[in-house]
């Protein structure tokens, strides 16, 4: 093995840009990408006749990990796909909107408290009035034509995909989380969603990573931080919806409730960060020279 080929596994960047270096860079699993786009075209057609709390959830994260894939892992996009990007994400915000309504749905009938029943219907009956007026706009965000140009865009940009000219997933992942890192501080709620919006991102760069131990344990990590993070998360968008529509703690013990609830899920979400951190957040991976190709080594030689 030469010096220059050494330097190149074993540096935290390749020192030369070469097609054989760069190939030793990228491990992206093919068949997850495919799925990808394959996975959205029929999440698109389930969601433009079911809107329904489940199909939404599927295109709101189909349309994110496609944008990792074309944003963050491709070295460069086209112009049709920038234009499918902004289809989708034009389409996810309308979603996103019935999305929130659906997860605070979900935490209120959670919620178990008997004072102020019928502020609680109250509130429920408000949120279920909101999801009806956001699910309507979603409809008008995916007429037929929407449909047809987005189908269309997202045939031709998994036809010409190329995984193999792709980054690396765990690599692109990490400095995600990198770079939230380098911002440390207090933990206040804004880092915390900053944290929650850097995590999510990372879990869906590292899930088009080829199958390894290494890959399994920094998904697993991710998943743990993502789910306390976004639990808190749902909790405190109720509670801010219901200090709007009922007023503050002085005025409703409902929404001194949902503040008492919200501030033990961050506590939660503090914690769990802090334990998960370390094990996520850490140098970029590198090949290791026993997986290289011989054939690469031979050229690089």
């Amino acid at each position: 093995m030469t010096k220059l080929f050494r330097d190149c596994i074993f540096a935290d960047k390749p020192v030369v840009s070469s097609p054989i270096f760069d190939f030793l860079f990228m491990s992206i699993a093919p068949k997850r990408s495919r799925a990808v786009f394959r996975k959205l075209e029929q999440d698109l057609d389930k969601l433009s006749s079911t809107p329904d709390a489940h199909h939404v959830h599927r295109l709101r994260t189909g349309a994110r990990r496609l944008q990792i894939l074309l944003g963050e892992l491709s070295p460069e996009q086209d112009r049709s796909q920038k234009k499918l990007l902004k289809l989708l994400g034009r389409i996810r915000k309308r979603a996103g909107k019935v999305r929130d309504l659906d997860v605070q749905l979900a935490a209120l009938r959670a919620l178990k408290i008997p004072r102020e029943p019928r502020r609680k219907t109250q509130l429920m009956n408000e949120l279920i009035e909101l999801r009806g007026r956001q699910e309507k706009k979603l409809k008008k965000a995916v007429d037929d034509r929407t449909i047809r140009e987005t189908h269309k865009r997202l045939k031709r940009a998994g036809r010409e995909f190329k995984p193999d000219a792709s980054r690396d997933p765990l690599a692109v992942a990490k400095g995600m989380l990198e770079r939230i890192h380098r911002e440390d501080g207090p933990m206040t709620e804004e880092l915390l969603h900053q944290y929650r919006i850097a995590t999510k991102r990372a879990r869906y760069a590292a899930e088009f990573a080829d199958e390894s131990v290494e890959a399994a344990q920094f998904i697993t990590g991710l998943k743990r931080i993502q789910d306390a993070l976004g639990d808190w998360h749902d909790w405190l968008t109720l509670t801010q919806t219901a200090s709007e529509y009922l007023g503050d703690v002085r005025e409703s013990s409902l929404v001194s409730e949902l503040h008492n609830v919200t501030g033990a899920k961050f506590r939660h979400a503090v914690s769990v960060l802090s334990q998960m951190r370390p094990k996520v957040v850490s140098a970029p991976t590198r090949p290791s020279p026993d997986r290289v190709p011989e054939k690469a080594i031979r050229s690089a030689a």
